[in-house]
């Protein structure tokens, strides 16, 4: 991704005393993920409600270094699909008079199809209704992978909250860092967001990455990303079968 001028005034006025604070490459084969932290976060599981109201499971990887904070929350959105037929389905007996408000139209049983397509407008829909001003918000994306990039003020304190936001492999990805008002923006963290494979090797794509279009190419038409796995084009990006 484009390097930002914001980025290289990160790094300018950034006090040596903070410089000289180890940052390393932090690497979890288990969530798919790798980030420049400040140290050695402390993991907590948690869940997060989707936007139809399945409480699904979550991860949050945590650094607090004084007044800073840095995080990376992972949702797991893999089982939407089961999910939210399971709930159409036990809800809205088949001959039900109004499938729509079960979801059982061709939108997809239990609207999963919504709850995949619609997860990165929800989590950065969170951010926003926040107490305070946001100061930047766009599509970006990150080791060519899809996202949104959003920046706050917060209006109690002024700290400064830079954030990205993506999926891939039907996980969606929350990276959060805050750092008090005086202090350099985040950038940094905010732009060393990557993704492994289950061994940590780091994947490596030759087109942007669309989680829906590569996932789900049947339902969400698009060109699947290409996937470059030792140094040797993999093709598409893995996808599994769409339900109808």
């Amino acid at each position: 991704m484009r390097v930002t001028l914001l980025l290289f005034a990160a790094v300018l006025l950034m006090p040596a005393s903070v410089m000289a604070q180890g940052w390393d490459v932090y690497i979890n084969t288990e969530d798919g993920f790798r980030v420049n932290f400040p140290g050695q976060p402390t993991v907590t599981e948690t869940t997060f409600a989707s936007e139809y109201g399945h409480e699904l499971p979550a991860r949050v990887h945590t650094v607090v270094r004084g007044p800073e904070c840095y995080t990376v929350t992972i949702v797991d959105y893999r089982e939407t699909q089961r999910l939210a037929d399971e709930r159409a389905t036990a809800t809205c007996p088949e001959d039900f008079a109004d499938e729509r408000a079960c979801g059982l139209t061709n939108a997809g049983r239990g609207y999963w199809k919504e709850e995949i397509g619609g997860a990165l407008l929800w989590a950065t829909f969170e951010f926003v209704e926040r107490d305070a001003v946001v100061t930047h918000l766009a599509w970006a994306w990150q080791d060519l992978v899809e996202g949104h990039e959003i920046q706050l003020t917060n209006n109690a304190d002024q700290s400064r909250t830079f954030a990205f936001i993506s999926m891939h492999q039907d996980r969606l990805y929350i990276l959060e860092g805050t750092v008090p008002r005086n202090y350099p923006p985040p950038a940094l963290f905010q732009q060393s967001m990557g993704y492994v494979e289950p061994d940590g090797t780091p994947v490596r794509y030759q087109t942007v990455y669309s989680n829906r279009s590569s996932q789900y190419p049947e339902t969400f038409p698009g060109q699947a990303s290409r996937v470059i796995r030792g140094g040797r084009d993999g093709g598409a990006a893995a996808a599994p079968a769409a339900a109808p």
